[in-house]
Parts: C-alpha cells; sequence; structure tokens
C-alpha cells in the first residue's frame, strides 16, 4: 500500500493504529495481549523471541507483567519502544513455537521474568508453577541460571536454593517458617511414611515422628487439575486408615490465621498422643 493510504488510516479517527515504529494493527480498539506480542517480535526481527512474562503468558501461566520482552541477537540493535522491552544476547536460545508466537524454552523465560523481580513470593510463585506442571525440572532451572548473566540472578538464585531443599511449593515454605516459632516436637518435611510391611503410604508436607502426626496444606490452587486434588484425598484416606493423625491447613491461613494454625497443631498432637501409635515408620524425611 501506498505510505500515504496507511498514514490515513492511522491518522486522527483513522480506522489503524501504529503499535511500534514500523509496525500497524489493523483496527482502532485496544490490542490484545497477543497482538501486542506478535507486534513486539515483527518489531525485534525474524528471528526475535518472546521471554519473560510474555513467554509465560504464551506458555498458558497467569504471571502478572504488562510489557513484552524480547531477546534479539547481540549483534543486532533495537531501541526499547512503548510497552516493548528489548534484551540483546549472547546466548541466543533455539525457539519454542507456541501457536503464532515465537518463545524462548521455559526455563529462560521463566528465569528471565525472575530477573526483574523484586518479590520473593512471586519468584517462588512463578518458578514453583512451571515445576509443578512439569515443563522442566529443579535441575535444568539451575543449569540455566548458571549459563546466564550475573544480573538480577541473586533472587531466583536464592529461591531455586529453598526449592532444592525439598520444598514443593510456596505455602510449603511459609509452613515451615511458620512451624519454627511453635513450640512443639520436632517436625520434619516430605518423608516417606511406610507401613509396618514396608508398603508405601503417603509423603506428607510435615510429620512428628514421636506420636505419627501429618501436617498436610492443602489447596487445590496448588495442584494442577482435579486429578491431583483427587490424588491428595486418597492420600490423606489411607494415612487416617492406618491410624495416623492428620492435620490440615489452608495456604491462607498460615499468613492469615497463625494464632488457630498453632492451636490446632497442638490439639492434634494431644490427640495423637493420647492414642497408642500406630505402625508407622519414616523411610526417608529432611529434617527442618
Amino acid at each position: 500500500m501506498a505510505r500515504s493510504s496507511i498514514a490515513r488510516r492511522c491518522g486522527n479517527g483513522g480506522v489503524w493504529q501504529r503499535i511500534l515504529p514500523g509496525v500497524v494493527v489493523l483496527h482502532n480498539g485496544h490490542p490484545s495481549q497477543r497482538q501486542r506480542s506478535i507486534a513486539a517480535l515483527l518489531y525485534g526481527g525474524d528471528d526475535a523471541l518472546l521471554t519473560g512474562t510474555s513467554a509465560l503468558a504464551a506458555y498458558g501461566f497467569e504471571i502478572a507483567g504488562s510489557n513484552a520482552h524480547v531477546l534479539i541477537p547481540h549483534t543486532r540493535s533495537r531501541t526499547p519502544t512503548a510497552f516493548v522491552h528489548i534484551e540483546r544476547t549472547w546466548r541466543m536460545p533455539n525457539g519454542a513455537k507456541r501457536g503464532s508466537l515465537r518463545c524462548a524454552p521455559i526455563e529462560r523465560a521463566v528465569l528471565d521474568a525472575c530477573r526483574r523481580m523484586t518479590s520473593a513470593d512471586l519468584c517462588r510463585t512463578a518458578l514453583t508453577r512451571v515445576l509443578q506442571r512439569g515443563d522442566t525440572s529443579l535441575q535444568a532451572l539451575v543449569d540455566e541460571l548458571a549459563a546466564g548473566s550475573d544480573r538480577g540472578s541473586a533472587l531466583p538464585r536464592t529461591v531455586l536454593g529453598e526449592l532444592s531443599a525439598n520444598a514443593h511449593s510456596i505455602a510449603e515454605l511459609r509452613a515451615r517458617k511458620l512451624y519454627r516459632g511453635f513450640r512443639l516436637p520436632t517436625m520434619v518435611h516430605n518423608p516417606d511414611i511406610v507401613s509396618g510391611t514396608g508398603e508405601f503410604i503417603a509423603r506428607p508436607d510435615g510429620w512428628i515422628d514421636s506420636v505419627a502426626m501429618a501436617w498436610e496444606i492443602d489447596s487445590l490452587a496448588h495442584h494442577m487439575s482435579v486429578r491431583d486434588h483427587v490424588a491428595t484425598v486418597r492420600r490423606r484416606e489411607r494415612m487416617l486408615a492406618c491410624g495416623i493423625e492428620v492435620v490440615t491447613h489452608l495456604p491462607t491461613q498460615l499468613s492469615d490465621e497463625p494464632l488457630l494454625v498453632e492451636a490446632q497443631l497442638r490439639a492434634g498432637y494431644e490427640r495423637a498422643c493420647g492414642r497408642p501409635r500406630p505402625n508407622v515408620h519414616i523411610k526417608s524425611a529432611e529434617r527442618m
């Protein structure tokens, strides 16, 4: 089309709009997130890749972030503009297609997002979500972090260290910190509990071995499907059938009702002390 025709359609009251230098949206409404991502890739060039929260959105994660974060080779120059953050990199990864969007691999995307975060909770949430969904492994994240720049790496490095200590969700991390302030017996976390004949029963979030008491942090929001939630319920049923005392809390109670959490744990411990200890044992555990 002639430049004049494009200019007329993108002018005041026109039916198109210029969203980025050299990029036109063929409507005058608010561009969708997908349209903004496509525009950012067009602006970045043929081999540009989405990363950070932009790529995580394309991968199906709901993680806050309004700007488009784009990787381009270090040999190319683009000026950050409007909603586009341009990052020139010597480590240009192979892209992964998500529909019409070109994205950095999930490990690079989530760590690029975390490098720009200032909240430890947001960083934990981002990393645990990709791990819980099975899109990558903890070791792959550690390797990617080690291979990348040190800029902004302190927070994700700390969080990956926590996750390496076998805490599987942000709720479990909060539970561990909270429990340390209670005057209750030592608790181990994520142990394998077996019957007297060696049959696996469950791996509760917390365990007081002296009285065979389990602590579960339970929320559907911390499982990736209804099937996972059903598995949690059945695990609890197996523990109860074996005589294990089970105390359950929601993640929100850890921050909103810590006194109630402590009282209910103490009551559960007293109930467990008042009955014969069932014939169950720890196969392996991490002591906290």
